[in-house]
């Protein structure tokens, strides 16, 4: 039986009933409704719930969704979507300028694609499971504080059953079975956006972004809210709805791992980074989603010059996010306790009691805290920054990817990522986008490097 994922109006209910309550709506009517009619929560780990429910179920779910959306939020003011009103609640909006950086370019786009590559592939095995199962699994390895790819060798077998590696990517990222960069969406989105800046340039639309996933993207290739959004457009919605309409993943992380291109291609320019991050994550997300999108595209732009450290990278970056929204505030938090803490696992620790209780684990607000602490509490190493993101858990692929982008892009060239990191992708990346499969990060480098110096 096919259940499709991130689609199903009865699983999307409870991912909304959530959202209602982080953006301060009055949900408990419509949950004491959706309960007393024997609807059941979203699903904890997966997109879909296991079998389905009654038409009368499912049309409950759908009115619901609506009705749920015309409740009204107090945070509205405070977290807008629309750029011209981000703008104006951020007082250190930066200056655009010219592009500029204190060292050639193209190495470090090349380190940057390798980097993000690297920290997602770290990631993967260990995606979706609790943050217990990561600590015993690299421990149960002598890999623990994390320093290398993730093994199954040696793991007991009983902990292997209570921890099981995620199913689709135990074959290909686990250490003894690496053989170049497989397929992901944290790398299909970068991709994308190459194409998109290749056809359309720097001008480009949110409806440009539409046009080239259409072409382009395979729907089985999206998640969230970029599933959802994909649904929208096919049944004739155009952005910014598609981002609204029925969509409770749209604070979720899909658009931060979208950010990377508009980074890497204004190098110095993170005004500029976060206009367009701003264009390419309305057509999914609204508010903390954008925020984080535009958020982790101007602190790469700031890296990308070669001439800041990681902690001037971040600050530049908090000053594209409403200081008073939710993800700004914990972003903030993060870098304090990454500040005062010795030990990163006292951080995680704290991060999750602050954050897991009510938000879901690719929710863009934590998961954005977290790269931020690891980030900070490494000094931009990138060993150290990959690492302390995967082993904080949550979103462990995106996290290890984003997080790897800045800290390549802040080392500088291939040559200074450790080989035992690098050598295992054979310079070869697998994916269904376009053209690009079996591409190499040289390459890849080299077609940003065109976009990023394109008048």
């Amino acid at each position: 039986m096919l259940r499709l994922t991130w689609v199903q109006p009865e699983d999307l209910i409870g991912h909304e009933l959530r959202q209602a309550a982080l953006d301060g709506r009055e949900p408990s009517a419509v949950a004491a409704r959706w309960r007393a009619a024997g609807g059941c929560d979203a699903p904890a780990r997966a997109g879909a719930s296991p079998g389905p429910v009654s038409r009368h179920l499912r049309l409950l779910a759908e009115d619901l969704l609506d009705e749920l959306a015309e409740l009204p939020s107090p945070l509205a003011e405070d977290e807008p979507t629309d750029l011209d009103r981000i703008k104006a609640r951020c007082p250190r909006w930066p200056a655009r300028s010219e592009p500029a950086f204190s060292t050639p370019l193209r190495p470090r786009l090349e380190a940057a694609w390798l980097g993000r590559a690297v920290g997602c592939l770290l990631g993967k095995p260990v995606e979706k499971l609790p943050l217990d199962g990561i600590r015993s699994l690299a421990r149960a390895t002598g890999n623990w504080p994390l320093a290398t790819y993730f093994t199954a060798r040696g793991v007991p077998a009983d902990l292997a059953a209570r921890h099981p590696w995620n199913r689709r990517s135990a074959a290909t990222s686990l250490a003894e079975h690496i053989d170049g960069m497989p397929e992901d969406d944290d790398l299909n989105y970068p991709l994308l956006n190459l194409l998109l800046l290749q056809r359309h340039g720097r001008s480009f639309t949110t409806d440009d972004v539409a046009r080239v996933w259409l072409d382009e993207l395979p729907a089985g290739r999206a998640f969230t809210a970029e599933r959802v959004a994909y649904r929208n457009l096919l049944c004739g919605l155009e952005p910014p709805l598609t981002a609204r309409h029925r969509n409770p993943f749209r604070e979720w992380i899909g658009a931060l791992i979208r950010a990377d291109l508009h980074g890497w291609t204004n190098p110095g320019d993170p005004a500029a980074a976060a206009e367009q991050a701003h264009r390419d994550a309305v057509l999914t997300h609204t508010a903390n989603g954008v925020y984080a999108a535009m958020f982790v595209s101007a602190v790469i732009a700031t890296a990308a010059t070669g001439s800041h450290d990681v902690h001037a990278c971040l600050r530049t970056g908090l000053t594209v996010v409403p200081p008073g929204s939710r993800l700004a505030r914990a972003v903030r938090h993060a870098v304090r306790l990454a500040e005062t803490h010795d030990d990163f696992d006292d951080v995680v620790d704290a991060l999750h009691a602050a954050h897991s209780p009510a938000h879901h684990w690719v929710h863009a607000v934590p998961n954005t805290a977290l790269i931020a602490a690891a980030l900070t509490h490494a000094g931009g190493d990138f060993t150290g920054s990959i690492c302390r993101v995967v082993s904080g858990g949550w979103d462990t692929d995106s996290n290890g990817a984003t997080a790897g982008s800045v800290a390549a892009l802040l080392a500088g060239s291939p040559a200074a990522l450790p080989d035992r990191w690098t050598a295992p992708l054979k310079n070869r990346l697998s994916t269904s986008v376009a053209d690009f499969d079996g591409t190499g990060f040289d390459a890849l480098a080299h077609l940003t490097h065109r976009e990023a110096t394109r008048p």
